[in-house]
């Protein structure tokens, strides 16, 4: 029995030991895995943060530039595949000036996309919040508000669908 005990103990330590903990020095979103408080500037003139986003639906934050060309294919390959994607609430969220976030609003009729809102980041949070390095950006979040990944540059859309499956 003391043996057992003794295996037992010896075996929870190393566990305990090996588990992954975040350094204090990681970038904001690995030590704080869940949706972040963000507020963004609609193309209306509204604003959007984490507290109005629907509860238990998975989110995609996905930060693009209108301007850049792998953000332009990130966006046309989530258009054709829009059925698979409407599961999901898509934040799209961009630094640059209003005028051209409206402008790519209105030339890719993001208004016909329920499951889709865009938005300035007007207080440039998410960059530092993610350290974002590559355009598009995106953080996959379960129902649950919990991050499953990020990817950074373009990725496929059947990628990004396999993410949330594997989180299950």
């Amino acid at each position: 029995m003391r043996n057992r005990l003794f295996l037992f103990i010896l075996a929870f330590t190393v566990k305990l030991a090996s588990a992954q903990t975040v350094a204090p020095d990681s970038p904001a979103y690995k030590r704080f895995p869940t949706v972040p408080p963000f507020t963004i500037l609609q193309a209306d003139s509204t604003t959007l943060s984490k507290d109005k986003l629907a509860r238990h639906q998975p989110t995609i934050i996905m930060y693009f530039s209108p301007d850049c060309d792998h953000c332009k294919h990130q966006w046309a390959d989530m258009q054709k595949r829009m059925k698979d994607l409407s599961k999901f609430q898509i934040i799209m969220v961009t630094y640059q000036p209003f005028e051209e976030m409206v402008a790519f609003y209105k030339e890719q009729n993001i208004a016909s996309y329920p499951n889709i809102k865009m938005g300035r980041d007007t207080k440039f949070f998410l960059p530092t919040f993610y350290k974002i390095q590559n355009l598009p950006f995106q953080a996959l979040y379960d129902k649950n508000g919990t991050l499953v990944t990020t990817f950074q540059g373009n990725v496929k859309i059947d990628k990004l669908l396999a993410a949330f499956n594997e989180k299950k």
